[in-house]
């Protein structure tokens, strides 16, 4: 199969190995890839076998994504796999050591996409690009490089580069800034009330400092379910046409793949099942859309209203690493 006759979706699975029924809607599914929790790894022969039989189910070499950030968001746990620092570790060596702490984190960074590539694994949810204040939630937390969006960028991109110079593509999220929600998005909804100017100037920054650069078109990003009362008072950016066009595609110039984040997270309450939540993340501008409970009758109504990807969704892929 080839990736242009994809549906705009990447689907996730229950547990450690597939069930007959997972086996049978995967293959009939045509999704653009896969994302594996911890609930999925138990050993790197087990995680390798559940990645060769989900491309299999494919047809391709398709993507398969994991959240593999360091620190406390890491799905391939110790003691099987390493234990790294947090990003906020390295972004407070470079606050007072630039060249060391770029140094750390590569050295960190190609370990890290090594364990991935090892297991078959070649999309990492990470960096996070988010610029903590006093006020970010717990859940972004040491997940960020810190608090000056300058050292955000740099550190943000020198991680993008090591992942793909090892064979991982990265997803930069949470954009356009989940630095100053102060609840978690997986269990409400966030609302950001800030002047744009403050928005764009501080929270904005880091992300186009990738997008920018000369490895932004491999590069791709996950929505943050944040609304930001300046820009769109209605809807968080992941189902905002705004907040998409103007702020991510436009003002940021992110011109690369977009994702949702997760469809089952409760900041999306107000937009229907995840059936509705799809469409409406698509309809706003992404090229795909995110589901990460593993439930099968979940993704089975999704696969009823998801399109295949849009031309425009085409063309991005062409110019990453993901697609043949």
């Amino acid at each position: 199969m080839s990736y242009k006759n994809s549906k705009a979706v990447i689907y996730s699975v229950a547990g450690l190995e597939l069930s007959e029924e997972e086996r049978s809607f995967f293959k009939e599914s045509k999704a653009l890839g896969y994302i594996l929790f911890g609930r999925n790894c138990s050993s790197p022969i087990q995680v390798s076998k559940l990645c060769s039989e989900l491309r299999e189910c494919a047809g391709w070499h398709c993507p398969i994504l994991i959240d593999q950030e360091g620190g406390r968001v890491q799905r391939l746990k110790p003691p099987v796999w390493r234990g790294y620092p947090s990003m906020q570790t390295f972004g407070a060596r470079a606050a007072s050591n630039l060249d060391q702490g770029l140094e750390e984190l590569r050295f960190c960074i190609l370990q890290l996409a090594e364990e991935l590539g090892e297991v078959g694994i070649n999309v990492t949810c990470a960096p996070v690009l988010d610029v903590l204040t006093e006020a970010t939630h717990d859940v972004i937390g040491d997940r960020a490089f810190g608090e000056h969006p300058e050292i955000v960028g740099r550190m943000g991109l020198a991680a993008c580069r090591n992942l793909l110079t090892a064979g991982v593509t990265p997803v930069i999220k949470h954009i356009p800034g989940h630095g100053r929600a102060t609840c978690d998005s997986h269990k409400e909804l966030p609302r950001v009330d800030c002047s744009y100017e403050d928005l764009s100037h501080r929270d904005f920054n880091p992300f186009r400092s990738v997008s920018k650069s000369d490895v932004a078109p491999r590069v791709t990003a996950m929505a943050a379910h944040v609304i930001y009362e300046a820009i769109d008072p209605k809807h968080p950016a992941s189902v905002s046409p705004t907040v998409i066009k103007d702020v991510i595609r436009g003002d940021i110039g992110f011109e690369g793949v977009l994702m949702s984040d997760d469809l089952d997270m409760h900041a999306l309450d107000g937009y229907g099942d995840v059936a509705e939540r799809t469409i409406a993340t698509l309809d706003a501008g992404c090229d795909l859309a995110l589901y990460c409970s593993g439930d099968l009758a979940a993704m089975q109504s999704i696969q009823k209203v998801v399109p295949n990807l849009t031309e425009e969704a085409q063309k991005r892929l062409q110019l990453t690493d993901l697609v043949p």
